[in-house]
């Protein structure tokens, strides 16, 4: 059994350990003008003239039948998805607000499709929440606000009460919690301050009290006692999210020091939001080992999708999740119920170790695929058998001295076993060594 213990928190995260694997999508009017989710930020834009994309919101071609056989066939076990980003707009049929999906020419509600089909497909389901709402009458203006280089800001916030907004909310998450079934995680996004003293007072940014967020989190607990929460309220939850970067050990708790429950969330380009001219989409290599590296250290990947404002996944999309298939549908069983290898077992260079969770079964990917053999410490003695995972194929290998006919006095090699591999690498992104142990 692994030996490794993280922090105790309210949230079942038993299974979301297990599944190491989930699809974000990132979905709502932004998807119109294509170029990046936060596009009523950075480029200011009015409410007039925003919309303009509320009026031709018409998702034809959604499909989240299509959308959930993507994602188990990529080997996605959970998905998360953007019920209200920033904008302010909903996905769903809220009672609260006129703002929402079922106004627009889509006119049904979208979440309800999205759950039904993925929960359908056996894949969990999450709710991303924002707590920023550029749309709602009562969100005072800050330094993040689209409106905040207004010349008249304080004008403009003149009425506003941010505890009605925070009413708002509350109403909004009851409804997501209560008439869609089980929800399995709920994804706050997020509380942000400027520095100290910042130049008007408005400027300051919002945190946990200015959310309410205890009251916001009491209600979720109690109508979905088993959730998976977030910490961007604020507050710890049960889950820490790193968010395009990529951890490379396990995420701490910064003040006591122990292991957390956390997920890298990643994009397959450089935006979240569908973005018809962003160019730096991720290399096949990169996806794999970022999924491989997130297990490696104790981790969940999130990787994200933006559907179109047509409601389909582009080109890049779909490629970019047939990677994961294509690896997934051989060498899942690395993934799956793993985590970061014991500390006896170290990684050779050009390799990547992740272990199953009742210690039995130790993988090795090759990353940086080595020329015929493989050298790997402290594994003498522990091998009951050993196979490339992708087609079940055995590898052979010596222990404790490595046999080569041109090599002599290369000093103790006690401990270490030598693995013979092919010359050419496997038709495979990346290889992966199963060593079952003894």
């Amino acid at each position: 059994m692994s030996s490794y213990v993280t922090r105790k928190t309210d949230g079942n995260t038993e299974w979301f350990v297990k599944d190491r694997f989930g699809m974000f999508i990132h979905w709502g009017l932004y998807a119109l003008p294509a170029r990046h989710e936060w596009i009523k930020n950075k480029e200011r834009i009015s409410e007039e003239k925003y919309q303009k994309y509320f009026e031709h919101f018409n998702p034809d071609l959604y499909d989240a039948k299509e959308w959930a056989r993507q994602a188990k066939a990529a080997g996605m076990k959970y998905a998360v998805f953007t019920t209200k980003h920033h904008e302010g707009f909903c996905m769903f049929d809220s009672k609260y607000t006129d703002y929402k999906c079922t106004n627009t020419p889509a006119g049904r509600d979208l979440v309800r499709e999205y759950v039904d089909a993925f929960r359908a497909e056996g894949i969990r389901i999450g709710f991303y929440y924002s707590l920023i709402d550029w749309h709602h009458p009562d969100f005072t203006i800050d330094h993040l606000h689209p409106r905040a280089y207004d010349a008249n800001v304080d004008e403009l916030n003149e009425g506003r009460d941010l505890k009605k907004y925070c009413q708002y909310m509350r109403n909004q998450v009851e409804e997501l919690l209560t008439n869609y079934g089980k929800i399995d995680i709920l994804w706050f996004d997020f509380s942000y301050v400027r520095p100290e003293n910042p130049p008007r007072p408005w400027m300051q940014g919002k945190i946990r009290e200015d959310w309410e967020a205890t009251e916001l989190l009491a209600l979720a607990r109690r109508l979905q006692p088993e959730i998976i929460i977030d910490n961007r309220t604020g507050y710890d939850q049960d889950l820490w999210t790193p968010e395009q970067y990529q951890p490379h050990e396990w995420v701490k708790h910064p003040e006591t020091g122990e292991l957390v429950t956390w997920e890298a969330c990643q994009t397959f380009s450089g935006s979240w939001g569908y973005y018809r001219d962003e160019t730096t989409w991720k290399s096949p290599e990169i996806l794999i080992n970022m999924l491989i590296e997130t297990v490696s250290c104790g981790g969940n990947l999130l990787m994200n999708v933006g559907p179109t404002s047509r409601g389909y996944l582009d080109y890049r999309a779909e490629a970019a999740l047939k990677v994961y298939a294509d690896w997934m549908k051989y060498n899942s069983r690395s993934i799956y119920d793993c985590t970061m290898a014991e500390p006896e077992f170290e990684a050779p260079q050009g390799c990547m170790l992740t272990q199953s969770n009742d210690g039995k079964r130790l993988y090795v990917h090759l990353t940086n695929y080595p020329f015929a053999y493989l050298e790997i410490k402290n594994l003498a003695g522990k091998v009951d058998y050993m196979q490339f995972l992708h087609d079940g194929s055995e590898l052979l290998y010596d222990e404790n001295k490595f046999v080569h006919m041109a090599i002599s006095n290369r000093g103790d090699d006690s401990g270490k076993i030598f693995v013979k591999l092919p010359h050419v690498k496997p038709n495979v992104v990346v290889p992966v060594i199963e060593i079952f142990l003894k």
